[in-house]
């Protein structure tokens, strides 16, 4: 894709609420992303909803304004992967940008032999954080720690592995489709399985396909956004998902005016033939989203997350 100029910090800002579902490309951070269509739509505010490796590609949802609220819910999202790993070769990082430091000859492997031993990581497992994370120890970043070369002691993770299916195998080489919970280290799951088979291994690419609600179909690449940026704002704008994008798997609740107003000063409302639990996503007669609410134990829903609206 085309060479992006640098951000102009000058550039005018504007208040603009939605989601961008980005497919980010290998080779950029989740900030350097996210500063760039912040650039693009010369947004006041934007966040993004979990960082994805420099090495890795795809969905990176981006949240613009208002939308930033709502994040939180899209991080403790499951996410979905497609992994090529590598057997026999360990590295500093756990992937392919990282430094060889042990080779281990692969014993023949039946694909059949590689499924049994993938079942062994499915459900509830632990995992040691790698060094190269963005985990903190004692303020500093593991990742900071392990380019000076120190290793820190970590404790292992609970994670849950809901599906692993083995897509493709090639000699040392296979590929998995993953889906996880939030916290999942997929260079650890790779390392992890090559150890199971006695001869370690690493990711070699790795692509996010989804993430909580969101599906690789939705994702637009960033060379896309440049082209739209080219031409203008509108154009942008209507690749904006909605903020209640985020909670697209939580019941909607539909609010008359008069309650509307109670709930937007704050307070706990009753709504009946409401969902018994969890979140819900509120919204005003005229079908204008409003925030977030829980349900309490007395059936009443309250506000916790609002939007500000005039």
């Amino acid at each position: 894709m085309a060479m992006h100029s640098p951000v102009r910090r000058s550039r005018p800002r504007r208040d603009v609420d939605g989601v961008v579902l980005l497919d980010k490309p290998v080779g950029m951070t989740s900030n350097e992303a996210l500063q760039q269509v912040k650039h693009w739509y010369q947004a006041r505010k934007a966040g993004h909803t979990g960082s994805l490796d420099r090495t890795a590609s795809g969905m990176l949802p981006l949240c613009l304004g208002e939308a930033t609220k709502f994040s939180s819910y899209l991080l403790e999202a499951d996410k979905h992967y497609v992994a090529t790993c590598r057997l026999g070769i360990q590295t500093t990082t756990g992937d392919g940008a990282g430094e060889i430091v042990a080779t281990r000859p692969v014993p023949p492997i039946a694909q059949v032999q590689l499924e049994r031993a993938l079942q062994r990581f499915l459900g509830k497992i632990e995992q040691v954080p790698p060094m190269f994370s963005a985990i903190k120890h004692q303020g500093q970043r593991l990742y900071e720690l392990a380019y000076q070369g120190i290793e820190v002691e970590r404790a292992p993770r609970a994670v849950v592995i809901h599906e692993l299916e083995l897509l493709r195998m090639e000699g040392a080489e296979f590929e998995l489709r993953i889906v996880c919970s939030k916290g999942t280290y997929i260079r650890t799951l790779a390392q992890d399985i090559g150890e199971s088979l006695g001869c370690g291994g690493h990711v070699n690419a790795l692509r996010r396909t989804g993430a909580g609600p969101f599906r690789e179909q939705e994702m637009i690449p960033l060379a896309r956004l440049e082209t739209l940026a080219g031409q203008g704002l509108a154009a942008l704008d209507a690749c904006l998902l909605g903020m209640d994008a985020l909670l697209r798997e939580a019941p909607a609740v539909e609010l008359a005016d008069s309650v509307a107003y109670y709930f937007r000063q704050g307070q706990p409302v009753v709504v009946p033939h409401a969902p018994t639990r969890g979140s819900v996503r509120i919204y005003g007669n005229a079908g204008r989203f409003l925030g977030v609410g829980e349900v309490l134990d007395d059936g009443r829903i309250a506000p916790r997350r609002l939007v500000n609206i005039e």
